[in-house]
């Protein structure tokens, strides 16, 4: 891969990641709920999807799931079905005190593993960094040792940054009743996204 390639990528892998979507709303509402350091398994289950799409998108086998219409149109619509969930329960529990007990970080991990895993813009992403900026001529085991580290690099920075924006949040709103009512709007942000997904999936 040439250093005007790298850029490229290094660009469009910016945007990805920092383009408002799920995994924000969720580090956001974590970050604003727990804190900093104890929502920080968020980023830790997006870094490790992150990774595990990398690995399979090097294996091409993103590439073939985006080539099924039906696989695609299920995770679609399985991907939306579960941020509706996600919303509606933000929503309802929105009054209840935060409880960051033993198991806390473990079930955010696994949460924030699910809401970025089932993403639908998770795959088409991963797929349209492999399709446009690996070079089909040069072994894929040499482009990855310099995109899963850049790619690896810009997710950390970007999902730390929009959980240090909810801990922030949540030190102002602490006690407050804007703590409900944003916790409320995070859980309008999953449901419009998710709705948003399924009708794409329905015009698909």
């Amino acid at each position: 891969m040439s250093f005007e390639a790298w850029t490229i990528f290094a660009v469009f892998w910016l945007v990805f990641v920092t383009t408002p979507g799920p995994n924000a709303v969720n580090c956001i509402q974590s970050g604003m709920s727990l804190g900093f350091i104890r929502a920080l398994p968020a980023v830790a289950a997006i870094l490790c999807q992150a990774s595990l799409f990398l690995t399979l998108s090097g294996f091409g086998i993103t590439a073939l799931l985006a080539a099924s219409p039906t696989a695609f149109l299920v995770l679609k619509y399985a991907g939306a079905g579960f941020l509706v969930y996600l919303g509606l329960r933000a929503i309802l529990t929105a009054h209840l005190p935060i409880k960051a007990g033993k198991h806390a970080g473990r079930s955010l991990f696994t949460r924030s593993f699910l809401i970025a895993t089932i993403n639908p813009k998770s795959v088409a992403g991963y797929f349209a960094a492999f399709s446009q900026f690996v070079d089909p001529n040069t072994p894929i085991a040499a482009q990855m040792w310099l995109i899963v580290p850049t790619a690896l690099s810009l997710t950390t920075l970007s999902y730390c940054t929009y959980t240090a924006l909810g801990a922030g949040l949540g030190k102002l709103a602490l006690g407050a009743v804007f703590n409900v009512w944003f916790r409320r709007a995070m859980g309008l942000c999953f449901i419009a996204y998710g709705l948003a997904l399924g009708a794409t999936s329905g015009r698909a």
